[in-house]
Formats: C-alpha cells, structure tokens, sequence
C-alpha cells in the first residue's frame, strides 16, 4: 500500500506556478539523464501535474511528469483528465508529457525508474512536525543520484509560497515566495511555512530571526516602493546579505518576489 494519509485534496488553477518556475530553473532538472518529475499528492483534480509539465517543457523539451496520488479516485479523476487534454479538448497541449499512477511517500515507480525532481506542494501540512524528517527521508531515497525534493505549502491562489529543498543528505534551503503588490510585511509568509518551520516561529527559533529581520529590512526601504515593490523587495534582500544571513541566489530571482536561504540559518534549534 502506497505510505501515507489522504490529504484534503484542495487545488487551484495557478496555484503552484511560484515553485513551478523556481524549479524549471534548477540544475538538478535541467542536468538530469532521465528528467522525470514527480507531482506527488497533486489533490482532487491533475491541474497541477498538467500546469508543472507545460512550465518545465520551456527549460527541459524531454521532461517526463507523474502524478502521485495515495486515493484511488482521484487517479481515476485525473487519468479522465488526461484522456481529455489528449483529445485537444483542453488549454493544454495534446502531446503533454504526464501520465498518473498510484503512490505516496514510498514514490513507488513502475520500472524502477528514479525522479530527477520530487515536488510534494501541501502535502505534510496536516502531518505532525515530527513525521517531517522520516517522510523526507523516504521520498529522497526514491531520487535519482544528483535529485532534489522540494517540499512546501503556499496559500489557496498562489500569492505566498515557502519550500525546503532537500536532497539525499538533507535540507539545503528555504525559500520565501511572494507577490509583493499590497503586503504589509514579508512576514506574511509565515502561516505558510513548511510543516518543520512553522511551528518555529517564536523567539528563540532561528526562522523567528530570519523573518523578523527581513520585516526591519522591509520597512527600511519602504522610500523604493516609490520605483516599485520589485526594488523594495532587491533592497531588502541585499539588506539581508549584507548583515550576515547566507542568502542564495542573487538578484535575477529576487526580482520575482524570492529569497532563498541556506538551511543551517533557519534550522529549528
């Protein structure tokens, strides 16, 4: 039996398309031998699956995507899906490269074939915090030498968005993704952060910290909302850096409402 719980099953159209593209970017993806990406606990409709594959095709031509589901039904739901989107009677291309199969944390493939990319989006989020490092270890040992898991949660339209990416020796990072237009605070995110972190967030934790600082950071450059949120955001970042935290990445991704940190600096103590 596929090792897991049934999630509420909750999704979007769009819903997904920060982490989609944040992927898209990677070396694990775009280095890959068989660049297979798994959407595992895609929920009640296979939107997302199709979503993923239509964004990755951009930076991978040959990318492969699987969608995981741990209830029967909704299989079922989403193989009717696909026979739709085949028969052109979607947005999406007919050709589009994404098949659905039956699975959980275990990412049982048929063939033994090895995800490049394992995407578990909402997911662990009604799973106590310390189911967290066993579901991760299960899902990482399933990659492909050289893959990432990248395991998150984000709000119900996609604005605000926060992921660990975790390869076969653990968590590497997090990253914080946001529409900035209209935020009071960065720190929004944090009722959206992974199930490890987001009981974390009181004084003492190192997210705690990490969030609070970009706050100070974030109402010290309030004068560039003038130019635009984007350059309020690229200030407060290289605010950040500048201070001491280890921000990855560097402009090019911040412009688009990210920053992502090294692990070791928000690890609950």
């Amino acid at each position: 039996m596929p090792v897991g719980q049934i999630t509420r099953g909750t999704t979007n159209t769009n819903r997904l398309r920060r982490v989609d593209r944040w992927i898209a970017d990677r070396p694990e993806l775009q280095t890959a031998a068989d660049p297979l990406v798994v959407d595992l606990g895609y929920g009640a409709s296979g939107v997302t699956a199709f979503e993923l594959a239509a964004r990755l095709r951009s930076a991978r031509p040959d990318v492969s995507v699987l969608g995981l589901e741990i209830e029967p039904g909704r299989v079922a739901t989403a193989t009717a899906q696909l026979e739709r989107v085949q028969a052109g009677l979607t947005p999406f291309a007919a050709d589009s490269p994404v098949s659905f199969a039956l699975g959980g944390f275990d990412v049982s493939i048929p063939g033994g074939r090895r995800p490049a990319v394992i995407r578990a989006f909402n997911v662990l989020r009604q799973y106590d915090e310390s189911d967290v490092a066993g579901a991760w270890r299960l899902m990482t040992s399933r990659l492909q030498p050289g893959g990432l898991l990248v395991e998150g949660t984000c709000d119900e339209i996609g604005r605000i968005a926060s992921w660990v990416a975790v390869d076969a020796s653990g968590p590497q990072s997090l990253t914080v993704s946001l529409r900035l237009a209209n935020i009071d605070a960065p720190s929004v995110v944090a009722e959206r952060l992974p199930k490890a972190l987001i009981h974390r967030n009181v004084p003492g934790e190192r997210v705690h910290a990490f969030l609070t600082d970009l706050d100070r950071a974030w109402r010290v450059n309030a004068p560039l909302s003038v130019y635009s949120p984007s350059q309020r955001w690229i200030a407060t970042i290289a605010s950040l850096r500048s201070t001491g935290w280890p921000i990855l990445a560097d402009a090019r991704r911040w412009r688009l409402g990210e920053v992502t940190v090294a692990w070791e600096a928000v690890a609950p103590r």
